[in-house]
């Protein structure tokens, strides 16, 4: 299995519009991050994490054709707005694309995007809109989504809650404040932990920072850990530089295999 970072930047991205600090204007580009959104790659099948505004930019530089399913882990927009760019793939396919989302979403996904899922509002004569088949799951029960073996988790974000996951030796949290207990004995054992981390220093009240995420992910126990959703306070090479052993941040494009 490969996990692939689609994109590794917060709601802002990176770089932010009409910021001229070090890191928006820095010509690595491992500093440049769009919204956050994973894909999970075995040989046959792709599941997409989330659909961030910059999707279809996103599936191109990656160049991921198919998708055979997507998971929804909350509903904040730079997770979510980008949905209207599965329409390519019901359409190809000729059937609606499966798409997962907590229990708890369900009926707000289906009113905010009611020109997907209300049935009475139909796509203009020669037009289209994604076709969509709407599952919903709840913490702690496995599922299987397009081959790939899930137990979904629940972390607090502030007023709402994020799903992260277990799938087989990976563990991702992205977005959260904290690692309740029941996700952290899920998780407990994995060889790959995924997580959110903002900047260094400040806390924040929805996301961790930078030392949260680390002492998270050392409670944890993973071999390797990758921090993803950064802001523009956070340089690539200093910030990889400054993590313990077994830690690193991660950049858009990055592909690791996980065992």
């Amino acid at each position: 299995m490969r996990l692939r970072f689609l994109g590794t930047g917060t709601s802002f991205g990176v770089p932010v519009v009409g910021c001229d600090c070090a890191v928006c204007s820095s010509p690595d580009p491992r500093n440049r991050r769009s919204r956050h959104g994973i894909a999970l790659q075995s040989e046959e099948r792709v599941l997409l994490v989330d659909t961030p505004p910059e999707l279809r930019l996103q599936l191109l530089a990656a160049g991921i054709s198919e998708v055979d399913a997507v998971l929804l882990t909350h509903m904040h927009a730079d997770h979510l707005h980008g949905i209207d760019d599965l329409r390519i793939f019901s359409l190809r396919r000729k059937a609606p694309l499966p798409v997962y989302v907590a229990e708890e979403y369900a009926e707000a996904l289906r009113t905010r995007f009611d020109y997907i899922f209300d049935d009475s509002i139909r796509p203009e004569p020669g037009t289209s809109a994604p076709e969509i088949d709407l599952r919903t799951f709840a913490a702690g029960r496995e599922l299987d989504v397009a081959g790939f073996g899930l137990t979904p988790l629940l972390f607090p974000h502030g007023r709402m809650n994020s799903y992260g996951f277990r799938c087989d030796g990976l563990g991702v949290v992205v977005d959260g404040k904290e690692v309740p207990d029941e996700a952290g004995a899920v998780l407990a054992g994995i060889d790959t932990l995924v997580i959110n981390a903002l900047w260094w220093g400040e806390p924040h009240p929805t996301h961790f920072n930078v030392e949260e995420a680390v002492a998270a992910a050392k409670r944890i126990g993973a071999r390797r850990t990758i921090l993803t959703h950064l802001t523009h306070r956070l340089d690539y090479q200093r910030l990889k530089a400054r993590l313990p052993d077994g830690m690193e941040p991660a950049y858009d494009g990055l592909v690791i295999e996980i065992d």
